[in-house]
Order: C-alpha cells, then sequence, then structure tokens
C-alpha cells in the first residue's frame, strides 16, 4: 500500500491581518505600525499594509520583536469596578492587567469599560474577531443594567429613543430602554445599544438630567454574565465561540484533515 503524504501549500496573508491575528493589535493599530516604519519582513522595513507575506517561511517583527502566530484563546471577564480597562497606567491607578495574570496567554480585552462601570468583557488575542466585535457595521449588542438618580418621565425615555443623543460627534439611538425597577430616589434600566462609544450609557441618561450612579454591562452579544462574580474569568465554551463568530458574520471554514 502507497503511503499517502499531504504538502501543505504555502500560505499568504496579509500583512495587516497577520499582525490582528497574531494577537497583537487590531487591524486599525496594526495599520498605523506599518505606516510608522515599526514594521520589519526579513529585516526589511515595510510600509504598505496589503503587503502579502507567508508566515511559515519569513520573519516579520514590530520594534525589532518577532511576531509568531498564536493559537487563539477566548475567555469571559467580569471586570469589577474601580479597574480601568487596560493593561498598564501611567498614573499607577488599578488596571485590570493584575486579573489577567491567571491566563496563561497573552490576551487583550476586546473594548473598554470605564472605570466606574463593571460588567462583562471579552478577552482574546484573537485582533481579527476583536476588530468585527467593535466595528459598527456589524452591531454586536451591548446590554446594561443602569441606575440613574432620580426618575425619569416616560416621555424623556421615549424622546430619547426616538430622537438620540449626540455622542463624539455622532447621534446614536438606543436600540431599547426597558424600566427593570424603581427606588425612592433611583431609577434602574435595562439599556440596549448597537455600538460602543466612550460613556455612551452616562451621557444619554445626563442629557435628561439624571446621571448614572451605577452601571453594570451584563451581555456582550450572545455572551452573558451569567454564573461569573466580580473578578472572575472563564472560557468560553465552544457554543459561545460559535454564537459570537456567527454574531460577528465570520464563516468557519473546515481544517483539512
Amino acid at each position: 500500500m502507497k503511503k499517502l503524504v499531504i504538502f501543505r501549500a504555502m500560505t499568504e496573508i496579509r500583512l495587516n491581518k497577520f499582525l490582528a491575528q497574531a494577537g497583537f493589535a487590531s487591524r486599525r493599530k496594526a495599520d498605523e505600525l506599518i505606516s510608522q516604519g515599526r514594521v520589519k519582513i526579513n529585516g526589511k522595513v515595510v510600509s504598505e499594509p496589503g503587503v502579502k507575506i507567508d508566515p511559515e517561511t519569513q520573519r516579520i517583527e514590530v520594534d525589532g520583536k518577532e511576531i509568531k502566530a498564536e493559537e487563539p484563546v477566548y475567555y469571559l471577564f467580569y471586570k469589577p469596578a474601580g479597574y480601568l480597562t487596560s493593561l498598564s497606567d501611567p498614573h499607577g491607578r488599578k488596571t485590570i492587567a493584575s486579573f489577567l495574570q491567571k491566563i496563561p496567554y497573552r490576551v487583550f480585552p476586546v473594548g473598554r469599560l470605564d472605570a466606574a462601570t463593571e460588567g462583562l468583557i471579552l478577552l482574546t488575542n484573537d485582533g481579527e474577531l476583536a476588530n468585527r466585535l467593535l466595528h459598527p457595521r456589524y452591531q454586536i449588542k451591548r446590554v446594561y443594567h443602569a441606575t440613574v438618580k432620580g426618575h425619569p418621565r416616560k416621555e424623556a425615555i421615549d424622546k430619547l429613543l426616538k430622537k438620540g443623543v449626540e455622542v463624539e460627534g455622532k447621534r446614536v439611538f438606543p436600540k431599547g430602554i426597558k424600566l427593570l425597577r424603581q427606588g425612592p430616589r433611583s431609577t434602574t434600566y435595562e439599556v440596549v445599544l448597537g455600538e460602543g462609544r466612550k460613556r455612551e450609557v452616562r451621557k444619554i441618561f445626563a442629557s435628561i438630567g439624571h446621571p448614572v450612579i451605577k452601571l453594570l454591562r451584563v451581555a456582550f452579544g450572545p455572551l452573558t454574565l451569567k454564573g461569573l462574580r466580580p473578578g472572575e474569568i472563564r472560557p468560553l465554551s465552544g457554543k459561545e465561540l460559535r454564537a459570537l463568530k456567527r454574531a460577528a458574520k465570520i464563516t468557519e471554514t473546515p481544517r483539512p484533515s
């Protein structure tokens, strides 16, 4: 019987996409690094983000450090309040880096929650997926529980839904605002957004004179906080990962056997 030998063909990939898939940077950040002359192929500086490379045969460096493709990993993290969504801070403030020490891989957060906000963050080294999840085109839903000062009038909430609020120079429209409960001095709503802009939920309620006093993100796309406590991290299940990629319109290609 003849022995079957399978040869793996050379796989070419765009340089910026490789850096994203290697977990080094998002596609946009990779473009910036390349244009700044910080990326080399086989020792030579390149300036074209779309140049095709073969990671199997070429050496790729950023700032003199060799970049190799990593096996993609995905984790859910319940960020506690009081921590910056950053891996370092020049002012010495607390960051989520201390929690990430539990993970035996280099990962980064997909998107940000401000220091006062707690809740769900996706951690990964898959820059290509992260880029899609954050792009407004894909409208990956973010669900928050926002406790605001006072008791907003229904007319004010209806106006937010119909006319939106300007955030970072763009008018944004919440996909939904649902009353959850009302206390003596505060009201809690479930807020659904289609994209994440800086302090968007806080600006939405500030615009009607009811500042947010507590904010929790409970879902990101198909992912939820269920079963997690503040500070806890767990890997995504296969089912969760497949649902996340469907939301980002990424088609899985079967691997050759």
